[in-house]
């Protein structure tokens, strides 16, 4: 095997690496605080350390880890302060996202997206399926917009604001179901404005919750 081919197979398993770590910690099960250990993630993904050293700097580097010794990270902690200044610009972002995509958005795939939201709603507690489909809902307006700056934006402060999420359970699929819908509804009737104000509220409403969890209501 080539010199070239080797590296090229070593970068497709450091992409894996990098992207099968941060599912695990935005789903929850690598949670805030825990010691993240190369060789321990190296064997349970059945892949050399060196694909997931490159995996944990990259991770490091977007502040979703912390170094903790010359092999091991931990999951960083997000502060209540950076949550609600994130949810803050979401706001801003994400309503915006919506006026720029609105005339590009293909109706089928609201119609879809709105069938998956009402079936997985039918489940109370917070699963897997849940948060992808949270990031395919959200994701979806500045993807179809055309703007990278933009989507990579509002990537980064969603995995920061995902953080605080997972470290403080909101319990709020049946509440989230109903703010999706109103979204996707807004949408599918044609009214943009509408559409960006129910993701404002849907927005507020998240910080409303975290804020009562923090108080201990």
């Amino acid at each position: 095997m080539s010199d070239y081919m080797v590296a090229d197979r070593e970068q497709n398993l450091a992409e894996l690496a990098y992207t099968q770590i941060k599912r695990m910690i935005l789903e929850k099960k690598l949670p805030s605080g825990m010691s993240v250990v190369e060789g321990r993630l190296a064997d349970h993904l059945e892949i050399s350390r060196t694909p997931v050293r490159e995996a944990l700097m990259r991770l490091a580097a977007e502040d979703l880890l912390i170094k903790q010794g010359s092999r091991s990270f931990a999951v960083r902690n997000v502060s209540a302060i950076e949550f609600f200044q994130a949810i803050h610009i979401r706001e801003i972002l994400e309503s915006e996202a919506i006026a720029l995509s609105f005339d590009k958005l293909d109706r089928a795939t609201l119609e879809e997206m709105r069938r998956d939201i009402v079936e997985l709603g039918k489940t109370p507690d917070q699963t897997a399926a849940q948060w992808q489909l949270d990031d395919r809902l959200h994701r979806m307006f500045p993807t179809v917009s055309g703007n990278s700056v933009l989507l990579r934006t509002i990537d980064e402060l969603r995995t920061l604001t995902r953080l605080c999420e997972v470290t403080y359970p909101l319990g709020r699929v049946p509440s989230s179901t109903s703010e999706h819908l109103a979204i996707v509804d807004a949408l599918l009737a044609g009214d943009r404005e509408a559409a960006r104000a129910a993701m404002v509220t849907h927005l507020r409403n998240v910080a409303a919750d975290c804020m009562d969890i923090l108080r201990g209501g």
